[in-house]
């Protein structure tokens, strides 16, 4: 089939890492084609489908020119076998836009993965609220005093906002209160911006573990990312380093109860962060990590989601 991932400009993946770029290199070897474009690209015009500016490209198996265009075209989405959604956050108005045209073009037939309600419908950080037998104390709010009161009872917490990503914003505030109030203004901006407060687990220091589940079934390993020299995150993007690891008990039974939830929403790759034995984000639009697990344990979780995503279109 003809694959089309909706994501951030091409030229600006890092291939070794990349997992976009991992899911096309497999749709490519079992015999797919891949086009791509941007949101930007998508539009909808009375009375059409909803179509895309797109560019086929071909993997050249090349690290330094890794791609070539093949053709340029304006397309309905509906013509295509499967549309992956894996634009990055942030989880921003255009972001929200972008899935209610790619809901239309479902209306039209098209097969999208994540499915645009459910991407909408889960918000990576509020999504956990469900679940709260899986998560630490956690406290979503925009009120400071509410803040204050939670800093006061947990004593060590973390703040963030509710649409970032890589580890972006976040705050650790210790029993001292240090610069509590000011972490507060640059966050809740004056009471007009929602922050997530959630209690400070020490477990961090052995490694925010990033969950892949596919198709409703976890994959067998997790990667770790743990924290290096005084930085409190563990993300990737923020230099934690990435190790994998076969996943505990109590990983898997946190698998095992969300997924098959998540996926009955449409929700065919997820990336469940664990810190200790708690949920802390429950990643739906642009999970990764699949790269790093497959160079270190040799499980190949690229060609498990493209099994999955095969059945989900079939």
């Amino acid at each position: 089939m003809n694959i089309l991932f909706v994501a951030d400009p091409v030229e600006h993946f890092k291939i070794y890492k990349d997992t976009t770029f991992a899911m096309m290199r497999e749709a490519q070897r079992r015999g797919h084609t891949i086009s791509v474009c941007e949101p930007r690209h998508v539009s909808w015009q009375r009375g059409e489908q909803v179509k895309a500016d797109v560019r086929d490209i071909r993997l050249t198996g090349d690290a330094d020119i890794w791609f070539v265009v093949e053709g340029e075209r304006r397309a309905a989405l509906v013509d295509f076998g499967a549309v992956l959604m894996r634009k990055d956050p942030p989880f921003d108005a255009e972001y929200i836009y972008s899935t209610h045209l790619l809901e239309q073009a479902e209306r039209d037939g098209a097969k999208v993965v994540n499915k645009p309600s459910a991407l909408r419908d889960h918000p990576e950080k509020l999504a956990i609220m469900e679940f709260p037998q899986f998560i630490g104390p956690t406290l979503v709010t925009r009120d400071a005093q509410q803040i204050r009161r939670f800093h006061e009872e947990h004593k060590d917490i973390i703040l963030k906002p509710l649409d970032g990503m890589g580890g972006m914003g976040i705050f650790r505030v210790k029993a001292d209160g240090l610069n509590l109030g000011s972490i507060i203004e640059t966050l809740n901006k004056d009471g007009a911006q929602s922050v997530m407060v959630q209690k400070f687990l020490p477990e961090i220091a052995d490694g925010d573990k990033r969950v892949l589940v596919i198709g409703g079934k976890p994959v067998p390993y997790c990667l770790a990312r743990i924290p290096q020299g005084n930085e409190v995150r563990g993300n990737l993007a923020a230099g934690g380093k990435g190790v994998a690891r076969p996943l505990s008990d109590k990983d898997r039974q946190i698998a095992e109860a969300l997924g098959p939830i998540l996926q009955s929403r449409g929700l065919l790759l997820v990336g469940v962060d664990v810190i200790g034995e708690c949920v802390t984000e429950i990643n739906v639009t642009s999970p990764t990590c699949f790269q790093e697990i497959h160079d270190q344990t040799g499980f190949d979780v690229p060609a498990m989601f493209i099994d999955a995503l095969e059945a989900a279109v079939a």
